[in-house]
């Protein structure tokens, strides 16, 4: 799109297309909002990620109207988790979700959901860089996109309203004065993709016992997402849990080999290891400035990552649907307010003891000492499945879900600086 054709003006500007970017986009539209949609990238492209679909991100595709496209993707029935000499089959749990989960290449999951925000009556831009916001009276009054790259064409649009969901280093969030705190637990990942004579397994596969180079275990996992056969691949990763205080000492690519190697012949894989990136991931909540009066950060961008899994999808997707209702039910409320109380009643909880647990693993010999024990029970893996894949939802009711709750209360109690804040 020529800078002549961009609007001066919209009700929504909404600045990043991935999942949470494209999702708020396609509902505010629907809503009867006139929406811009802009990203820095052209599409389609990359993104460092694993590719997987838990039942809570099915859950919002459906909604989204894509059940159909998924599934005529893969489709799994849940988590075959390895380690400390055990391999457990672990299905998902169903209940208010979703029975069957998936895994599609970002690359085709974001122009997907892209093309239907555009669909929906979104004005695309791609190729467009926010570098920086116009303010009127402590409000965003216009965004500066700078078109065509680095050194650019400038050119303004003004907004009633803004969505940040940039990513997780979210640069115009940084702008309007977001803050990443490193105390908390934070991940370091890294994924490839490579062929696999099992690319049509019905299981995504973790291990849970992830071992260095000098066969130490480490804090995280791996894992192997199959593709599908139209594919023939697997989305291959490994991630690894860090604070502040013990900051991750790992080179993420070379273990990512080291890894295929480990289990190449378990699963098929090929030699080569195809478009390795890596990235860092601020979770579970863990920053601050989240919003203005007419602005807000969602999805990546505001530490919507689940601490436990680095699971972000589903996260990105429910933020981006949240703000747009509350767009729409709420049109003249002051989002310095009220969507950082939103988060923290939606997320708050969860996410203050799955960081808190996140980051026990990054101490040294627990792991070692735990995994074996929660290994050999299928009882508490199913629940840290549950629990660790976010699939606890607000209207579960049964024992594991108030126990997580309860443990959720006690847990945020305790925080110096909770989630959001």
């Amino acid at each position: 799109m020529s800078t002549a054709a961009l609007p001066s003006r919209t009700d929504v500007l909404v600045v990043g297309a991935g999942p949470a970017g494209s999702g708020a986009a396609a509902w505010a539209a629907r809503h009867g909002r006139d929406v811009v949609l802009a990203d820095a990238a052209v599409f389609p492209r990359d993104k460092t990620c694993g590719d997987g679909l838990t039942p809570r991100a099915i859950g919002e595709l459906e909604r989204l109207g894509l059940r159909d496209w998924v599934r005529s993707h893969t489709v799994n029935q849940g988590l075959r988790a390895h380690g400390f000499g055990q391999t457990l089959h672990l299905p998902w749990p169903g209940g208010t979700l979703p029975d069957w989960g998936s895994a599609i290449a970002r690359t085709e999951l974001d122009d997907h959901l892209r093309t239907t925000a555009i669909k929906a009556g979104a004005v695309a831009v791609d190729d467009a860089r926010a570098v920086d916001v116009r303010m009127e009276g402590g409000r965003v009054a216009a965004v500066v996109l700078e078109i065509g790259g680095r050194g650019g064409e400038r050119v303004e649009i003004g907004c009633e309203r803004l969505v940040v969901a940039d990513g997780v280093r979210s640069p115009l969030g940084k702008v309007l004065g977001r803050e990443w705190h490193r105390d908390t637990v934070y991940g370091v990942a890294g994924r490839c993709y490579v062929s696999s004579t099992m690319a049509d397994d019905p299981w995504i596969s973790s291990h849970l016992e992830l071992r260095g180079p000098a066969d130490e275990v480490l804090s995280g996992y791996g894992w192997l997402f199959p593709l599908g056969p139209a594919v023939g691949e697997m989305n291959l990763g490994v991630g690894t849990l860090a604070t502040a205080k013990r900051p991750a000492d790992v080179a993420i690519k070379p273990l990512m080999a080291l890894y295929a190697d480990q289990h190449r012949e378990a699963f098929g894989l090929g030699e080569e290891l195809r478009m390795p990136t890596s990235a860092l991931l601020p979770m579970g909540g863990a920053v601050s400035n989240v919003a203005g009066p007419n602005w807000a950060l969602i999805g990546d961008a505001a530490a919507c990552v689940n601490p436990l899994n680095g699971e972000g999808i589903d996260y990105g997707l429910e933020t981006g649907r949240l703000l747009a209702e509350l767009l729409d039910e709420t049109p003249d409320a002051d989002w310095s307010v009220v969507w950082p109380a939103l988060l923290r009643d939606h997320y708050g909880e969860a996410f203050s003891i799955a960081r808190r647990l996140a980051g026990l693993v990054t101490v040294p010999r627990v792991l070692p000492a735990l995994g074996p024990v929660g290994m050999r029970s299928d009882l508490l893996m199913t629940l840290a499945l549950r629990w660790m894949g976010n699939l606890v939802t607000d209207e579960d009711r049964d024992r594991s879900a108030r126990i997580w709750r309860w443990a959720g209360r006690r847990s945020i109690a305790r925080d110096s600086r909770p989630p959001f804040s």
